[in-house]
């Protein structure tokens, strides 16, 4: 039975004149009920679009006024299909009455944006946004930069950056063969962070799943680990989570995940109003893997000004988060519920290197308000392209040069900013900007076709110094330069050939400023990085205080594979958390170990870094025994 059709025969919808001043409304039958379904089914819709858009209940971000707007559109187009409008045209001026509601709806929002919007633009605000970083002036260039002298070696300086850090770390995942993991994972460079990790510069990197397939196979266990990297040695390592290597440590929670394991879904759910910044990955002394997430404030009108009052701490394993003020990660502790303090010291980014890089340059470009900006440009300055990260006093600082808005080759200064409390200091210097130095370095070895990498800043016994490495295509480190920032023209390398040679570089370096500006430089160069190249392009670090380590245990499980046409052993011991790994070339007794033996196993202390141990010799116990 068809819709009934009404039709209003009265004079009240007409003027005097005669002319019509009023829309028919024929509403469909049981016109109240499909209004009531649309808001069921729009709610529906609703909450599938809220389960994967994310958007924050909040009114400051541009993503809250988005998500109304599409429920809005959601409803009226429901109501427009459950009243059939599409097949019945004379039910389009009721449907259209009936979404006046949500269209005020967005307007007022559009409203509330656009005012927002124009109370937030730097064109008003452009000193608030300019007080967003305070630094200091002046700052001396010893207390502000990595010092390497006569009294400090280069043990701590990050010799790599992060292409080349990635690069080792790629290589790294086929450790994951021994656990039959082999092809699973890549890694999630975009979290990757760089840490100081027990006194050392270290890049971090979590994993995601390779593609779908992969990820239904290992979803349930989660990841088995994180890869890192140090820095300075190049030392490089998959390090398995889990007791003996169980699923029960893995990492479940991630942002590369899916559904409910997602983290940014995990974030939404247990602060649905708080704004996400950036995300990254960062492990703790006991090397425990933990998310940091930046919660971020408006600061600027209704929507502008982004800075960060505080952090949420996700557990990776259990997924467990807790929320931390600003305040408390500056001091490095917080009070737990029990009255013990957590600490919070060996978080090292807080602040992300683009949010602070941001903020200096709306200090830079805006100090003396928008119109100088454009015209006059007194005082105008910018970071320069790039940045790097220095560590000093347990801490990560971001570092970048600072030049004139002309663009030239010339710098102002340097900035360094603390990236766990946004100290930020500036020091004013003359000299070349960081893309000036890498062609300089470049040009020095021209013949060789490598590039540089991007510049870190250190104090070479006074003298402010560009420390490169030199990479082939592949981002293998092949050599070093140091490139004198007051004077680019002054650059030394190591001896270009392929194996890089701090120590010669240095040396090199020391000649050439001794040459041409006079200055006698005097550093500790009794220890640096020595790398012994792996044969595949990447490096391991060996380094003097390298420790022979003994353990003796019954075989408890023998695996075996063959590497490059040698059959190699991996032997799982008693009361050795590792499998020890030995070729049949170098052990020919290796083949006739069987479970229950037991065996001494001998290894470098640095060589226990992987899933498994190299050894330097694995024999049965009673041969040493009788060796004695």
């Amino acid at each position: 039975m068809s819709d009934p059709i009404q039709v209003d025969f009265s004079d009240k919808g007409k003027k005097r004149n005669g002319s019509s001043t009023k829309e028919v409304l024929i509403p469909p039958e049981k016109a109240g009920l499909k209004i009531v379904l649309s808001l069921v089914f729009t709610a529906i819709i609703g909450a599938v679009i809220y389960y994967f858009m994310l958007p924050p209940m909040n009114f400051r971000v541009v993503e809250f006024y988005m998500f109304w707007a599409i429920i809005a559109a959601v409803f009226i187009a429901l109501n427009f299909l459950l009243s059939k409008a599409f097949i019945r045209p004379e039910y389009v001026p009721y449907v259209r009455k009936v979404a006046i509601a949500p269209i005020v709806l967005v307007v007022i929002l559009g409203v509330v944006l656009l005012v927002g919007y124009l109370t937030s633009s730097v064109f008003f605000r452009a000193k608030s946004f300019s007080q967003l970083l305070s630094f200091s002036d002046n700052v001396e260039l010893d207390s502000s930069v990595t010092k390497i002298d006569s009294t400090k070696d280069f043990t701590n300086v990050a010799m790599i950056d992060k292409d080349a850090a990635e690069k080792l770390a790629d290589k790294v995942l086929g450790d994951l063969a021994t656990i039959g993991l082999e092809s699973q994972f890549e890694l999630a460079t975009e979290y990757s962070t760089q840490i100081n990790y027990n006194g050392e510069p270290c890049r971090v990197y979590p994993l995601r799943y390779g593609n779908i397939f992969k990820w239904l196979n290992n979803t349930s266990k989660g990841f088995p680990g994180y890869v890192l990297v140090n820095m300075n040695t190049q030392a490089t390592q998959f390090v398995l989570l889990g007791e003996d290597g169980s699923s029960s440590g893995y990492i479940k929670y991630s942002p590369t995940e899916h559904f409910q394991k997602n983290l940014k879904r995990i974030l939404r759910f247990d602060y649905p109003t708080a704004i996400f910044g950036s995300i990254s990955f960062e492990v703790n002394d006991a090397g425990t893997p933990y998310w940091i997430c930046e919660v971020i404030e408006k600061k600027v009108g209704l929507i502008g000004g982004d800075d960060v009052k505080g952090i949420v701490m996700v557990d990776a394993v259990t997924g467990e988060s807790h929320y931390y003020s600003i305040d408390e990660v500056k001091v490095g502790s917080a009070t737990a519920e029990d009255g013990s303090q957590i600490d919070l010291m060996w978080i090292d980014q807080v602040y992300n290197a683009d949010l602070l890089v941001q903020q200096y340059n709306y200090y830079g470009t805006y100090a003396n308000g928008f119109w100088n900006s454009v015209f006059g440009q007194t005082g105008v300055k910018k970071t320069t392209t790039g940045s790097s990260y220095i560590a000093m006093n347990d801490d990560v600082y971001i570092y970048t040069g600072v030049t004139s808005v002309t663009a030239d080759e010339s710098i102002l200064g340097f900035i360094l900013i603390n990236q766990r409390t946004k100290d930020a200091m500036f020091y004013t210097t003359t000299g070349a900007t960081e893309a000036a130095a890498q062609r300089s370095a470049q040009g020095a070895l021209s013949d060789k076709g490598w590039s540089a990498t991007f510049p870190l800043l250190i104090n070479l016994d006074g003298e402010a110094t560009y420390f490169m490495s030199m990479k082939d295509s592949s981002n293998v480190v092949k050599g070093y330069a140091m490139v004198n920032v007051g004077n680019y023209n002054i650059v030394a390398t190591d001896n270009a050939d392929g194996n890089p040679d701090l120590v010669k570089c240095i040396q090199n370096y020391a000649k050439v400023l001794k040459e041409n500006k006079n200055v006698a430089i005097d550093v500790d160069t009794s220890v640096v990085p020595e790398l012994v190249p792996d044969g595949e392009g990447g490096s391991a670090a060996e380094k003097p205080e390298d420790q022979t380590v003994t353990a003796t245990g019954a075989v408890t499980e023998i695996r075996s594979q063959i590497e490059n046409g040698s059959t190699c052993y991996y032997i799982r011991l008693a009361g050795v958390d590792k499998f020890v790994k030995v070729s049949a070339d170098k052990e020919p007794s290796a083949i006739f170990y069987s479970v229950g033996d037991v065996l001494t196993v001998t290894y470098k202390a640095t060589d226990n870094s992987g899933l498994w141990i190299d050894a330097d010799k694995l024999v049965y116990a009673e041969e040493v025994s009788d060796a004695a």
